[in-house]
């Protein structure tokens, strides 16, 4: 069956589980974007725990705005401080090094807009996972799609993504298992065992 899904900033593992397991994976385009979501946020496991590495935005609650018409905060530069986040975080992964030159291009190429961000994460993860997947975009926006399984609330931040098995992270001797991180973690800690661990996993996500 195809799937619905919000493309968001280095989607966390829960949206990776629902898109493997998709025939086409269609990408809302087409609705109002939402603060406090992933839209231009990712979690990543530091050294103290569970990290946020979020994508400023010039955004305004009063007028509603398409996802597509958000504009990234480029003044911050925000680029490097998550480049130095995920080198601090998942240098010493076993897998860092192999992955870490393909996503290079999302923190040196400056992107005006928080969507074509998230849709080149997405295409390059696609590529490192090595997934075999079709992706297409809305042309317009359904409350309540007949032919896909709704999946944008994987975007919301209080979503839980219960049962994931365990695999071994960088400080989970530290902190322990920290469930349902950036699809970064999985990548970088488990590289090309990712995928199956990916097919693996059995969840009602949505």
């Amino acid at each position: 069956m195809d799937c619905l899904l919000h493309p968001t900033y280095f989607p966390n593992v829960a949206h990776f589980v629902a898109a493997i397991n998709s025939d086409t994976v269609y990408l809302e385009f087409c609705d109002n974007y939402q603060k406090q979501s992933y839209r231009n946020r990712t979690e990543i496991y530091g050294a103290n725990g569970k990290l946020a590495l979020t994508v400023p935005v010039r955004y305004s609650q009063k007028n509603r705005q398409l996802y597509k018409d958000v504009k990234i905060a480029n003044e911050d530069n925000w680029q490097l401080q998550h480049l130095k986040s995920l080198e601090s975080a998942y240098s010493m992964s076993p897998f860092f090094e192999f992955y870490i030159d393909d996503l290079m291009p999302l923190f040196q190429t400056q992107f005006d807009y928080i969507l074509d961000l998230n849709l080149k994460c997405i295409e390059i993860l696609v590529d490192s996972l090595q997934m075999d997947i079709s992706i297409s975009k809305t042309t317009h926006f359904e409350k309540e799609p007949k032919s896909k399984k709704d999946c944008r609330s994987l975007v919301h931040r209080n979503f839980e993504a219960k049962n994931l098995e365990y695999y071994t992270q960088v400080f989970s001797e530290k902190h322990g298992f920290i469930s349902n991180l950036s699809i970064l973690d999985l990548l970088f800690n488990e590289g090309p065992n990712a995928e199956l661990y990916l097919m693996r996993q059995n969840l009602e996500l949505c």
